[in-house]
């Protein structure tokens, strides 16, 4: 997948203008955390919360618009106050199913590696059991302790609070070995001089490392989940991640050196731009650069409600989906055509014998159904993989030229594909229309369908119950040479005086629901790229009508 890159000051811009527009739009929100896991999060020498978690959360804030503190103690004590709804949410957390009875977990924002460290010269560890009858010092409440304990190995455990006790205790020359984080150790080693200590093996595994709410607290989740995803696919999540841990996979890298660099290479830029102001000597390569500052911003700001869009329609969706739906389509032909060649026998036996159970069913009963099972099942996992080819074509960004054979109604089929679960979960009566003959056009179909789930995707939040209707209608308008989309939905309108200004950017009524209003302003702008318009009809408690109208300048 495709990430933009996004550079500070259009961060920056992008950062103060969601700030603005959704200022004082939630309630302060607790986030927990360790307070000695370093580089991860820990508190710093100023007192104050730091670390790459830490960082990762106040950006997301910052383009959520939410208000946060951090509040860090020990890993126990947090671990029990999430429990306890003493805090919101937890900043960092390894996943286990253990957990997930009782959290629900964020995609990772990051892979933590276990290692064994012992003192030098200790025999290496590749496995839990190699582990029997040692003496291993563990942080209390710890993801490694929880494994050790439900593993059934005769490991004696001594719980400490921080992974730097573990290490300085084990470097002090007590107990066998320490479980401890792998980046952490290296980090906490090197800080602590701790050089008779080291890793010992390969890491043991690797767990997902992310956010995580107690169960029912889907909606913080959901706004933390959406601007992790906008940090990932503007880059700025990978910019604090270097910023952390680039000393780490980059070795050799003088990051000092290049700080210094930056710093005198941003002086000497900003004593240029300033002579140039004053001389007023460059005017036009000013006008040019600011005009294509703009452009980046507005494709950050295309990309970023896209995944928005993404993260609502794929949700619960793993991304791995594709690898038991390629076994499921492997193997089905193969069950299929093996029940078809024994299926003869079967027949036989049962003229011969009577009737016998299969799997505890009557072999009368299920013989004329095991066919349509296996094609029902072949047909499901061909549906999946051709959703799954959908998401990833919405959420591929391609060049914004208008060169595609667009065949529009392909393209509502697509987009009604992709918002099928949603517009289930929302209505009981949707009905699509799609007109015949439809013109081809030149355009971009990736953006275009981007228009369609937005519009589909916000007529189905209108809806107040799943007995209102949404209509969808495609027709070629031949007097006009003009082909019209409309989207009818009969939820709770809108309010004339906001008609206006539906196309606004960062203008919405669903703020409190995590809306960013840029879905319609980005709609609005494609639509008028490929020279059409949207018209917007509502009434307030009857519904909304949406026309999207693109003219056909000429024949393909």
């Amino acid at each position: 997948m495709s990430k933009v890159k996004c550079s500070p000051s259009a961060w920056l811009f992008l950062c103060t203008m969601v700030f603005f527009a959704n200022a004082f739009a939630s309630d302060n929100i607790v986030v927990g955390g360790d307070h000695n896991y370093p580089p991860y999060e820990f508190i710093n020498d100023k007192g104050d919360p730091d670390g790459y978690n830490t960082e990762l959360t106040y950006a997301i804030a910052d383009v959520m618009g939410l208000d946060v503190k951090v509040a860090l103690s020990s890993w126990d004590e947090m671990k029990h106050e999430l429990e306890n709804g003493d805090i919101d949410l937890l900043q960092g957390i390894s996943y286990s199913e253990e957990r997930a009875l009782l959290l629900d977990f964020s995609p990772p924002h990051s892979l933590i590696h276990q290692s064994v460290f012992a003192r030098i010269g200790s025999p290496p560890i590749s496995h839990l059991s190699e582990l029997s009858e040692k003496y291993v010092i563990v942080q209390s409440g710890g993801i490694m302790a929880e494994r050790i304990e439900s593993s059934g190995v005769d490991v004696r455990l001594i719980y400490v609070d921080t992974h730097a006790a573990a290490l300085r205790m084990l470097s002090s020359g007590k107990y066998d070995y320490a479980f401890v984080a792998n980046l952490p150790g290296l980090y906490l080693g090197k800080e602590l001089s701790l050089s008779n200590i080291e890793p010992v093996g390969k890491p043991l595994g690797s767990q997902r490392y992310g956010y995580a709410v107690l169960k029912g607290n889907a909606e913080l989740l959901a706004k933390f989940n959406e601007g992790l995803a906008i940090l990932k696919n503007t880059g700025k999540q990978q910019e604090i991640y270097n910023k952390w841990f680039g000393s780490y996979t980059d070795n050799g890298v003088n990051w000092q050196r290049i700080s210094l660099f930056v710093v005198i290479a941003s002086i000497l830029f900003l004593s240029f731009f300033v002579a140039v102001i004053v001389w007023n000597r460059s005017l036009a390569k000013q006008v040019a650069r600011r005009t294509k500052k703009l452009e980046q911003q507005q494709q950050q700001l295309v990309q970023a409600d896209k995944m928005a869009s993404l993260g609502i329609l794929v949700s619960g969706v793993a991304h791995e989906i594709n690898n038991p739906t390629s076994l499921l389509l492997l193997n089905l032909p193969v069950l299929k055509e093996s029940f078809e060649d024994i299926e003869e026998i079967l027949e036989e036996h049962y003229e011969v014998h009577g009737d016998f159970d299969i799997a505890g069913l009557s072999y009368s009963r299920i013989r004329k159904e095991i066919p349509l099972m296996l094609g029902e099942m072949l047909e499901g996992s061909n549906h999946i993989r051709r959703i799954v080819s959908d998401l990833r074509d919405f959420a591929r960004q391609e060049p914004q030229v208008l060169s595609d054979n667009v065949d529009l109604n392909q393209v509502v089929a697509a987009a009604i594909r992709l918002t099928d679960r949603t517009i289930k979960s929302a209505t009981d009566d949707f009905s699509v229309s799609y007109g015949e003959l439809l013109p081809l056009f030149k355009g971009n179909s990736q953006r275009l369908q981007q228009v369609i789930i937005n519009l589909i995707v916000n007529a189905c939040q209108a809806l107040d119950n799943a007995k209102q209707a949404i209509r969808i209608k495609t027709e070629y308008q031949a007097a006009n040479r003009r082909i019209k989309i409309t989207v009818i939905d009969e939820g709770c309108g809108i309010d004339a005086k906001h008609i206006s200004r539906l196309t606004d950017p960062f203008f919405t009524t669903k703020r409190k629901d995590g809306g960013t209003g840029l879905g319609l302003s980005i709609s609005s702008n494609i639509i008028e790229e490929h020279g059409g318009k949207l018209l917007f009809e509502s009434e307030l408690g009857k519904g909304t009508q949406i026309k999207l109208i693109i003219p056909i300048t000429k024949d393909i």
